[in-house]
């Protein structure tokens, strides 16, 4: 089984994919001052998403038609049976699709939202390449791994220079948006719980019975490694880094 089918496998019985938590989407949309109760539904993508913990919440709380986005078919067969139970199926599509090669047209849409993910193909090519499908006056909601010092310590420095090298401090993304025709709305880093108890310890809790699904092969143990490295660096360094949520406005 190749990696991303053994990082599937891992992630994919798990709430998030990735930090976040509802009351930071709550928040998102606060700073965003979207109109919840808007007589037109609004048309949402949300790309990169996992098994949906962000778009059932979003068709929850919104009037609004979301197309569910990502590479993986299991993600998505997950994201449907979540929005079955949650009541929101009707306000879900769900589309398997690299999100460099998004099919919506022009001009087509109010929000897209992207958690953690658009690290994927790069934050300037992501929020340059999306810009188009945004209406004028659209909204891009993304979180983004983001430093929260000028300075750090060069392990986990070089860490993240090896991993993403794209990460920066919230100001130099906030100009990539503004160079490419955003006018940023807000920004907010999130909080320890979003990567501590939403997404590390479902996570951690997972390990055995992965590696039990998997025959304890060294790929997966590799991978295992791998995360138990992770959640180590965060748990040392959490003062340096975390996700910035950027909330920008198509100009």
């Amino acid at each position: 089984m190749e990696d991303s089918r053994l990082l599937v496998d891992l992630h994919r019985k798990n709430p998030r994919q990735g930090p976040g938590g509802d009351s930071e989407i709550d928040l998102a949309l606060a700073l965003a001052r979207i109109d919840w109760d808007t007589v037109k539904p609004l048309k949402v993508a949300d790309i990169g998403c996992g098994t949906g913990a962000s778009a059932v919440s979003l068709a929850s709380c919104l009037n609004a038609r979301i197309t569910a986005v990502d590479i993986y078919q299991e993600f998505l067969d997950d994201l449907v049976i979540r929005a079955e139970v949650e009541d929101v199926r009707d306000r879900i599509t769900t589309l398997q699709c690299s999100m460099d090669r998004l099919p919506f047209a022009s001009e087509e849409l109010d929000i897209i939202w992207a958690e953690g993910s658009i690290y994927n193909i790069g934050f300037r090519k992501g929020v340059a390449g999306w810009r188009p499908f945004l209406k004028p006056g659209g909204l891009l909601v993304v979180s983004e791994i983001t430093w929260l010092t000028e300075s750090r310590p060069p392990e986990i420095q070089d860490h993240w220079n090896s991993q993403y090298p794209e990460i920066d401090v919230a100001s130099a993304k906030i100009k990539v948006l503004e160079n490419n025709g955003y006018s940023p709305v807000g920004y907010f880093p999130l909080p320890e719980h979003c990567w501590v108890d939403y997404y590390y310890r479902p996570l951690q809790n997972g390990f055995e019975r992965f590696l039990s699904r998997n025959g304890n092969s060294e790929q997966a143990r590799a991978i295992v490694d791998a995360e138990i490295r992770e959640i180590e660096l965060y748990e040392k360094y959490k003062n340096y880094f975390s996700y910035g949520v950027y909330i920008a406005r198509r100009q």
